[in-house]
């Protein structure tokens, strides 16, 4: 992405404010994880997708005025010539404005004089330039989540400037990141052809005896091999009984004669992520009842990419996916009657895709172009030790819709062709 796609991000954003407001957005901080250790860091997905700066504890402020001008700042850290001899170099000032397009590059520690100063104006009225309304992202996926850099600055504005209307960003944020704009569906593209590369490695290198951790070793390595990014989010790879734990990831089992590999994997390029799974048997041949679940599971999904369209109820993917799988299952004497797929069917089968594997969007009512989301046939048939997904990623387009991830073979003789070779 160039600078000029932050940019619009961030004009779009500012085109949602009110006037007389600040926008506040951190990048995140480090998580200590042991003693002097870390977990890696991952830069705040909306702070990323505004700035395109990859780094801890940046902020970007924004005012937008009483008139509906608006300046903004980004703040970095500051040259630390011992600090970046253990952790590595800081971006530069004309570095992050070459990437951000934000001519007005400070440190962070400007950043509490600066922000103080705007918001210690008091109340908003009619022709005043004080600000009246902040806008931060306070989202949390469980209340149980820790405190990020917004929700601790929330208390402090609470406390110390409490005439200031607190208002969302995150769900402005949620509507322009649904639609994808063309620079970001080239970068899912390609992120596909690394993801094939990578299942396709697993497939080939399959066999009785294989260990989880081997086959995520193959995947892995495939990935390496066209960029230093890696997967998009943790890989899940199981065999056997394991298939049966949805969100697996230990990769201490070994697979047996006769044992279905699952794999729910995807790379990033460019941040855009993809999120693809290919179930296939460890020994390259899917006996009957693996063939027979399985070409359930692939009708279904060229089913939906089949009538998948602007307009087509977003509920609808999901309810869809499980009313045709549920009567394919009934017509082959799997399942009893089609109100009881609950047995073989564990979850859902639809989710945004983008710079989240799980995108952070609005969920729309209906589809609509440029949208980007997972069509996930899951079957989970534990009497018969099966388990596996079939997941690709659908582009809606003007008048249908894209499998991006078709050319990953996903057809029981694709899959026992390539294995054999």
């Amino acid at each position: 992405m160039d600078k000029s796609f932050h940019q619009g991000n961030r004009e779009r954003l500012y085109a949602a404010m009110k006037p007389a407001s600040i926008l506040v957005m951190f990048s995140g901080e480090d998580i200590r994880k042991t003693n002097d250790e870390y977990w890696p860091f991952f830069t705040d997905r909306n702070f990323y997708y505004l700035t395109g700066l990859d780094s801890r504890d940046f902020a970007l402020l924004a005012v937008k005025d009483a008139s509906g001008s608006v300046s903004e700042r980004v703040y970095i850290l500051p040259p630390d010539t011992m600090a970046e001899r253990w952790t590595g170099r800081r971006i530069k000032p004309y570095e992050a404005e070459a990437l951000s397009g934000i001519q007005d590059v400070r440190y962070v520690a400007q950043f509490e004089e600066d922000l103080h100063a705007l918001c210690a104006g008091g109340h908003y009225s009619a022709g005043s330039s004080d600000i009246a309304h902040i806008y931060l992202d306070l989202f949390r996926v469980s209340p149980r989540d820790i405190d990020r850099p917004a929700h601790k600055l929330l208390r402090r504005i609470q406390a110390d400037y409490p005439y200031l209307a607190v208002e969302n960003a995150n769900a402005i944020l949620r509507q322009l990141r649904l639609i994808k704009q063309p620079c970001e569906i080239a970068a899912i593209r390609e992120a596909e052809k690394v993801t094939g590369e990578g299942i396709l490695a697993m497939m080939k290198a399959s066999r009785p005896g294989m260990y989880e951790y081997q086959y995520k070793a193959e995947f892995d390595y495939a990935l390496s091999q066209h960029s230093p990014c890696g997967p998009g989010f943790p890989s899940i790879i199981s065999a056997g009984a394991n298939n049966f734990c949805i969100h697996y990831y230990s990769y201490t089992g070994q697979a047996h004669d006769g044992d279905m590999i699952l794999n729910d994997v995807g790379a990033q390029h460019d941040s855009l992520m993809t999120d693809v799974s290919r179930g296939f048997p460890c020994n390259g041949r899917f006996s009957d009842k693996q063939k027979l679940l399985y070409n359930c599971a692939l009708q279904t999904s060229n089913h939906l990419f089949d009538i998948i369209k602007p307009g087509y109820s977003m509920a609808e993917v999901d309810g869809e996916i499980r009313r045709y799988n549920a009567q394919l299952l009934v017509d082959a004497g799997v399942l009893d009657k089609v109100e009881n797929v609950g047995k073989y069917m564990w979850h859902g089968g639809a989710h945004h895709v983008g710079y989240d594997v799980h995108d952070v969007v609005a969920r729309p009512e209906v589809v609509a172009p440029g949208m980007v989301f997972c069509v996930d046939v899951g079957i989970y048939h534990e009497e018969w030790g099966i388990g596996f997904r079939l997941e690709d990623n659908c582009l809606v387009t003007e008048d249908g819709c894209e499998n991006l991830s078709a050319a990953i073979p996903r057809t029981v003789e694709d899959i026992e062709a390539v294995m054999r070779k």
